[in-house]
């Protein structure tokens, strides 16, 4: 889907312990998936041989529609931008708990989010990829994180996820979202959410990402 360069990124543009250099590599199928990651990041070391494949080589099976899609694909150069970010979810499910509650120390949470939902355009439009900071998706009440943080927990339960996965939301960061619904046909409403636990992203193990996909047609 995309490829970072690393070192191009302004020192202390994201709030991520991010390598240095190299690249990340974002892979994702913008479907809706419950118990299964619906993509995965690869890290490119910068002194590391690679060889160009054949861009339509995971479509074993040549299906005609997915080449389709796939073309639908737009291509070009991704710039870094350094903007604010700031939570859009109103509630969450506490640790242990089933009822959900808004944020807590933020009484006035909801007025606060609908402010920033109101100036957010004006203040740091988004682009097609967000690295770092609060998850976004076109209609967002639970952080993203939190709803990943769940399904990969679940994942690991049902055997489809590698172990040991934590559920509480504060083990987990958000390493990016695609606006997918901006770039795909037929995917509108769609954002992809790549997240990793923090120490898995410390050790660099990136092959932990786990992807959720939002979607609202």
């Amino acid at each position: 889907m995309s490829s970072v360069d690393l070192a191009a990124l302004p020192a202390g543009a994201t709030d991520l312990l991010l390598p240095p250099d190299g690249r990340l590599l974002f892979f994702a199928l913008p479907e809706a998936g419950d118990d299964t990651s619906m993509g995965t990041v690869v890290h490119l070391p910068a002194d590391a041989a690679v060889t160009r494949r054949d861009s339509y080589a995971w479509n074993l099976a040549n299906i005609a529609e997915y080449d389709r899609l796939f073309a639908s694909y737009p291509e070009g150069p991704l710039r870094a931008r350094t903007d604010v970010s700031l939570p859009h979810h109103k509630f969450i499910v506490p640790a242990g708990e089933e009822e959900a509650v808004y944020r807590p120390g933020h009484p006035y949470c909801s007025e606060l989010v609908e402010i920033w939902e109101d100036t957010k355009d004006l203040i740091a439009p988004s682009a097609q990829m967000q690295f770092g900071g609060y998850a976004d998706e076109e209609a967002v009440e639970f952080d993203p994180v939190d709803v990943a943080a769940s399904l990969a927990a679940q994942a690991a339960d049902a055997g489809h996820w590698d172990g040991p996965v934590s559920d509480d939301v504060a083990d987990w960061v958000l390493l990016a979202d695609w606006y997918a619904g901006r770039d795909v046909e037929r995917r509108e409403g769609a954002t992809v959410h790549w997240v990793i636990q923090r120490e898995d992203l410390a050790a660099r193990r990136f092959e932990r990402v786990f992807t959720t996909v939002f979607w609202n047609p």
